[in-house]
């Protein structure tokens, strides 16, 4: 793994996005937390992807919430600007453009399951429009389709400006392949905190992270440990951040609600998550603290 720094940074925040007492976006909330994050080991940020509530955030409001974050810190910043709608997404891209952010952040349609061809014809259209760097974002669990290797290759060697992928796909040993034949340069980011020691193994800069808003100084000591060669030491810090990687998320606490909570514990505010996801279970906040408790 190499020393120097990734295009984006080793680690980067999906930010969540806060809101005040009444469900408003809370602009300077998100600016104070945006260089709260940078403060606490965050080398670049995500704004408006999952853990940003994209889907209940509308495009003035994802406009504001940038522009706010853009002020407020100098890391790079990718936009999530993916859809199902393929002219949807086209649009949001462009609009990217006018608002200072380093590249933008896709994901693969959801819930209509293209064909590789779709989604070939999608990832093209969307780096087409743009002259920004743009990063894949491969989740099937959440799109329902993965882009297979063989797609993602093609794209790759074929569109200049996709740069790289955030890779929540979990499969390693497809990355290993897939990082075998990829262009030079081309950056793969985990997209799923537990799998990012994994995938650092076979070829991965860094990682896409949530946890990273409460241990970002711990996972940046794994990442960079093992960029040393260190290994033994990359697994004993990876070891003490499970219980992080747990607490993201889970049937009655979706991601971004123990997000949210942890940070409200930790004296930030960020408000509770905008329905269907809603307020956060009573436990949640009691066990952000003994999770807090047990981070070294």
């Amino acid at each position: 793994m190499s020393l120097d720094a990734p295009r984006f940074g080793r680690v980067i925040t999906a930010m969540v996005t806060p809101f005040d007492e009444g469900g408003a976006l809370d602009l300077d909330s998100a600016a104070n937390l945006a260089a709260w994050l940078v403060d606490n080991g965050s080398d670049g940020l995500v704004l408006a992807g999952t853990t940003g509530e994209s889907p209940v955030l509308s495009d003035s409001e994802e406009v504001a919430l940038t522009r706010a974050v853009r002020s407020a810190v100098k890391v790079p910043l990718l936009l999530g600007t993916g859809s199902n709608d393929t002219a949807y997404a086209v649009s949001a891209t462009r609009r990217a453009e006018q608002l200072g952010v380093d590249g933008v952040l896709v994901v693969g349609p959801y819930y209509n399951r293209p064909s590789q061809a779709g989604l070939d014809h999608y990832f093209r259209s969307v780096a087409a429009a743009t002259p920004l760097p743009v990063v894949i974002y491969d989740i099937p669990v959440r799109t329902g389709r993965k882009i297979n290797t063989a797609t993602m290759l093609r794209l790759v060697h074929e569109v200049p400006n996709l740069v790289g992928l955030k890779d929540a796909a979990g499969n390693p040993a497809e990355t290993a392949r897939f990082l075998r034949d990829a262009p030079d340069g081309f950056e793969v980011y985990s997209g799923d905190d537990p799998f990012t020691l994994p995938l650092l193994s076979v070829g991965a800069v860094g990682v896409i992270s949530v946890a990273s808003h409460w241990a970002g100084r711990q996972i940046g000591d794994m990442i960079a440990a093992f960029a040393k060669g260190d290994i033994g030491e990359a697994v004993r810090l990876n070891q003490g951040l499970i219980e992080s990687y747990e607490f993201e998320t889970g049937d009655e606490a979706p991601n971004p609600v123990p997000t949210k909570a942890m940070l409200r514990v930790l004296g930030l505010k960020v408000g509770q998550c905008r329905p269907p996801m809603g307020v956060a279970p009573d436990w949640l906040e009691p066990r952000a603290r003994e999770v807090l408790a047990g981070l070294t």
